[in-house]
């Protein structure tokens, strides 16, 4: 039997998404580590070929018990809620059950893969370039965000770490299987349910002078692509780091939902409505990918445009409630 590869939070959005993809590309003997008893995730996980599913508070056990069958860590389970404001759950989840899985695979010499965020950029004011000087000048905009942040500090000071790293940092992605992720799920997905409901879709408007309203703008990424990345670092293994996981190109609201109109092949109908008090000044306006660090690593795979991962999300997922 080849080695175990590991995928944290596979029973959620994006690490489901990377199981399917890495099991198309033919990698076998994948184990699986989330909390499995949450009944919205299930048709996340439950036809997957998984060699074993491990509740995410027993993987370090799991790991020392095969410590020298492990062949990489994709670790891409977190707490995500930008509007949890509890640091000690952060701590537990993002912080430190990260060190524990990066102190393994860096004694135990195995290629480690981890979800950062595009939080970690705060307002945008330094910019959105993935430069391991920039990480300790950061100003996350809340807990979430912060969390991330800080680990990444710590990992770009280790002087012990796994042959082959890389942290990424994932701006607005979107795609199937967010289904269970309530107000933290993409816009297309909310925007998708409300035109379904109402025929209408609102947007949040713009609270600053120099956007008009809807022009808020976001590097929306097709979780497709975020699979793609993460299995291009895996085999080709460049220079170890954090990377920007974005598309280079950010795409006001208004476009997205007329996208999701023009997948559900209706005339758009959108309005405004304030943005919640509770996010107002935490609000981030515009973020972009500076992604010159991945293409220079050798990554030359287009990435998919906005009207064409909508399209195929809306028509080939949502309309049918499908998963990948």
């Amino acid at each position: 039997m080849g080695k175990i590869n590991i995928v944290t939070g596979a029973a959620g959005f994006i690490g489901s998404v990377l199981s399917q993809q890495l099991m198309n590309a033919g990698m076998e003997n994948i184990v699986a580590a989330d909390d499995f008893s949450i009944e919205s995730k299930k048709q996340n996980f439950d036809n997957k070929p998984f060699a074993d599913r491990i509740h995410r508070d027993n993987l370090l056990a799991f790991l020392n018990k095969y410590p020298n069958d492990i062949g990489c860590i994709f670790h891409i389970g977190a707490r995500t809620d930008t509007t949890e404001f509890d640091v000690s759950v952060f701590d537990k989840l993002n912080l430190n059950y990260t060190k524990d899985l990066w102190k393994f695979s860096s004694v135990k010499r195995i290629p480690f893969i981890y979800a950062s965020s595009a939080a970690t950029y705060g307002d945008g004011e330094l910019g959105y370039k993935d430069d391991h000087d920039l990480v300790k000048k950061l100003k996350p905009l809340n807990p979430y965000g912060e969390s991330k942040n800080n680990f990444d500090k710590w990992a770009v000071n280790q002087a012990e770490t796994p042959p082959f790293w890389a942290g990424l940092k994932f701006f607005n992605v979107y795609g199937p299987n967010e289904y269970h992720k309530g107000r933290m799920a993409s816009v297309i997905f909310h925007a998708f349910n409300q035109i379904k409901k109402t025929g209408g879709m609102q947007l949040f408007r713009s609270h600053r002078p120099d956007f008009a309203d809807g022009m808020q703008s976001r590097d929306f990424i097709y979780v497709k692509d975020i699979a793609s990345i993460i299995s291009f670092l895996y085999e080709k293994r460049p220079e170890s780091g954090l990377y920007n996981a974005g598309t280079g190109m950010a795409r006001p609201f208004l476009h997205l939902v007329e996208a999701v109109f023009a997948a559900l092949k209706r005339q758009p109908q959108i309005g405004f409505i304030d943005t919640p008090e509770d996010i107002r000044d935490k609000y981030q306006y515009f973020t972009e990918a500076d992604m010159n660090k991945l293409i220079l690593a050798g990554y030359s795979k287009p990435f998919v445009s906005l009207e064409s991962g909508v399209g195929e999300y809306v028509s080939e997922y949502l309309v049918s409630h499908k998963y990948e």
